[in-house]
């Protein structure tokens, strides 16, 4: 074999026998402690943590954009959509958590000790753009929400959101646990604002109740669908799964058998609970958009500018645009701290290439900022709306090439062993993925051909 040519052999599980053996994240891997023993609660609270990491992902600044834009046009209607893609984040998230306690490894190391160079080079680029797309998601959230706030310009607000790159360093210096607790904490502030719009905005139970039951509308109307697919790929983001895969690792549990066991229960009910408060704030956000700007004719609100100022007079609350606001900034910068998590992660895994934590998070931020300040500077803040919805789109076109190489891990007996998922499970899982690649045939054959 030539020198220069990597070795494809494979090893009883099917891994590359050239597949680099460093551990996912290795400066936190393993770095939380758990009890050994005692009530079953405080076992479920050390586990606590990775699951509102990627939920932070299904609530950031796209699915903000996307949510608003779904509610003030049709209504309810599209809650069916959050609901069902939310039921598919958690069945992915848990396969993911799955794949990383069993194997050792991220979903991006698993891919590059199992697929050829060029495979695992266009698997990058395709994660690398879902990463971008979600930045650019987060430098307009942050953006708009310092303007609301603070009246500055969108293309201020974006140069200031590239200095957020230091956040993440000085989080993790702190330890993961302290990262997590921060996290958790604008959560709760997210949790808290859309809590009192929710009751101020007051939308009729039962209309609501049946926006959660699927339309044939959806998939028949055009412009519907084309919000429709937005949510999932603001919702079942492609960088998360690779996220999740690697920061269940941080966990110390025992790497034998019983120790993996307890580490996928625990991890899967963790991601789960973090998931339905996801569920939560995505509803919310629909649901004040269409009680409040769908039922008063504002049928064509779909920027996050035109919400915060129509909220308080149409809600007549007036503290209800500063704590949509207050909740942006905290979604935004939330955001920040994943994304660049997830960036590492790829990078690392894909690539072995190991970059400092800030020229990685300069890097991805540069690329996202050029746009926003190109389409801001000709289009104005129409444009940066536009940019947000589509953004969400490029992640849901990523999507596929993130679950089906999970799906195929987790179903293979020889890489999982007695942790390979049933039959069933896999069968929904392949359902899954087949919903997410029809769904971006329709929306790719809609966009080119009309």
């Amino acid at each position: 074999m030539d020198a220069r040519s990597p070795d494809l052999t494979r090893d009883a599980a099917g891994w590359r026998n050239d597949a680099p053996a460093t551990k996912s994240l290795a400066e936190v891997n393993a770095s939380v402690a758990l009890p050994i023993a005692g009530v079953w609660w405080r076992r479920l609270l050390a586990f606590v943590g990775p699951g509102y990491l990627v939920s932070v992902g299904y609530m950031d600044p796209g699915n903000w954009a996307t949510d608003l834009a779904g509610g003030s046009k049709f209504g309810y209607t599209l809650l069916s959509v959050i609901l069902l893609s939310n039921l598919m984040a958690i069945l992915l998230q848990s396969l993911a958590a799955r794949l990383g306690i069993v194997t050792d490894r991220d979903l991006a190391q698993a891919c590059r000790a199992t697929y050829s160079p060029a495979v695992n080079f266009l698997l990058w680029i395709a994660c690398e753009a879902a990463i971008i797309a979600c930045d650019l998601a987060e430098v307009i959230g942050t953006a708009i929400a310092l303007k609301l706030l603070f009246g500055i310009p969108l293309i201020g607000g974006a140069l200031i959101a590239a200095l957020d790159a230091f956040l993440l360093l000085i989080l993790m210096n702190r330890g993961f646990r302290f990262l997590e607790a921060f996290v958790i904490a604008l959560l709760v502030v997210i949790a808290v604002c859309f809590t009192v719009q929710l009751a101020a905005a007051a939308p009729p139970v039962a209309e609501m109740l049946r926006g959660f039951v699927p339309k044939t509308e959806i998939f028949t109307n055009p412009e519907m669908l084309y919000i429709a697919i937005g949510i999932i790929g603001a919702t079942v983001m492609p960088h998360n799964l690779y996220l999740h895969s690697s920061i269940v690792q941080t966990r110390a549990y025992e790497r034998n058998d019983t120790g993996r066991r307890e580490a996928i229960k625990w991890a899967t009910t963790d991601s789960t609970v973090a998931l339905m408060l996801a569920l939560f704030i995505n509803a919310a956000i629909l649901v004040v958009a269409a009680a409040t700007f769908h039922k008063s004719g504002h049928s064509d609100v779909a920027e996050i500018g035109q919400a915060f100022e129509l909220l308080s007079p149409l809600l007549g609350l007036g503290i209800a645009s500063t704590l949509f606001a207050v909740a942006l900034l905290a979604s935004g910068l939330n955001s920040t701290v994943t994304a660049t998590l997830a960036g590492q992660i790829v990078m690392e895994g894909f690539l072995d290439l190991r970059l400092p934590s800030w020229a990685r998070r300069l890097l991805t931020r540069g690329i996202a900022i050029v746009p926003v300040i190109v389409v801001t500077a000709i289009y104005g803040e129409r444009g940066t709306a536009d940019l947000l919805v589509f953004s969400q789109v490029v992640l849901s076109m990523q999507l596929p090439f993130a679950v089906i190489p999970l799906v195929r891990f987790v179903s293979d007996r020889r890489k999982m062993g007695k942790f390979v998922i049933p039959g069933w499970v896999a069968a929904i899982a392949w359902i899954v993925a087949g919903i997410i690649v029809i769904l971006n045939l329709k929306l790719l054959a809609d966009t080119l051909f009309g």
